[in-house]
């Protein structure tokens, strides 16, 4: 299983671990297939670390599952942020998945346990990724220019109806 996002600079393709992290996959396809993401901006960049986006507000303090505000972690020790292009979940603390995901730029094993890994780049990573990961932040992290997720087109959608 795999979602192409296309943004305002280029493709990420991402194959998502739907038998692994079967919730978390599943959130993430169907907001996928519902253009949650749709028109939304990565709204911290943090080069050498990584980029976050699914956040409907642009803020980085919005946006719920298809469970609700939040879903469980599903934490998998063979998952884990040891390098650049690993696709995990955002949160705020145990049990607090929403809607928003980021990209690491690099290995970041102080995250394993902590964040749930579910996917990793599959195409972008020397390219689209290494220009959003160039681009110009403020103190906060906040791209100047606004990286934007277009649309995502799902590829072999195994939960589509």
């Amino acid at each position: 299983m795999s979602v192409t996002v296309h943004t305002n600079v280029g493709d990420l393709k991402i194959e998502i671990f739907c038998e692994s992290v079967p919730k978390t996959a599943e959130n993430f396809l169907a907001l996928c297939a519902s253009s949650y993401y749709d028109q939304t901006n990565f709204h911290r960049n943090i080069p050498g670390f990584m980029i976050q986006g699914g956040d409907p507000t642009g803020k980085g303090k919005g946006g719920e599952s298809i469970y609700g505000p939040h879903f469980e972690d599903e934490i998998k020790p063979a998952l884990r942020h040891n390098g650049r292009g690993v696709v995990s979940m955002a949160n705020r603390g145990p049990n607090t998945n929403g809607s928003q995901w980021f990209i690491a730029y690099a290995a970041a094993p102080h995250l394993d346990g902590k964040n749930t890994v579910f996917g990793k780049l599959l195409d972008g990573k020397d390219t689209t990724l290494d220009v959003m990961e160039k681009r110009e932040v403020d103190k906060k992290g906040r791209p100047l220019e606004p990286i934007t997720i277009k649309s995502i087109t799902i590829h072999a959608n195994p939960l589509a109806q």
